[in-house]
């Protein structure tokens, strides 16, 4: 179930291929099938940092991972920086500027065509 959102920040449209590309490459990272791993990709063009940061030549990228259940501890570790590699090698940035945020579990919070996916052990 994961859906990945993928804010990059930019003065140009992403590839159009990017999301598709991200799907098949992070539905090897979750250890899923592709269909079940969905991308949503977003240029993100009205972006700042406090300190007058970033340089110019940063350009971050920030990827949102909601999961029926998502991995803890080491497991969300090594995850992190899998996902962190997968977007930084399709997005060509360095992996530092790719930040990976874990949203709250979505089990019994999402429903897909109206069924709610339900909590592990349900």
């Amino acid at each position: 179930m994961p859906i990945v959102t993928v804010e990059i920040v930019t003065d140009n449209p992403p590839p159009v291929d990017l999301a598709a590309e991200l799907a098949e490459t992070l539905a090897g990272v979750f250890g899923g099938p592709s269909s079940r791993t969905w991308v949503r990709v977003r240029a993100l063009t009205n972006y700042a940092e406090g300190g007058g940061g970033p340089q110019p030549s940063v350009s971050p990228v920030f990827v949102s991972l909601l999961m029926a259940d998502p991995p803890a501890g080491d497991l969300r570790a090594a995850q992190a920086i899998s996902v962190t590699n997968a977007v930084a090698a399709a997005c060509s940035r360095p992996a530092e500027n790719v930040h990976v945020i874990y949203e709250p579990p979505g089990a019994g919070r999402v429903a897909f065509g109206g069924n709610l996916v339900p909590p592990k052990g349900y």
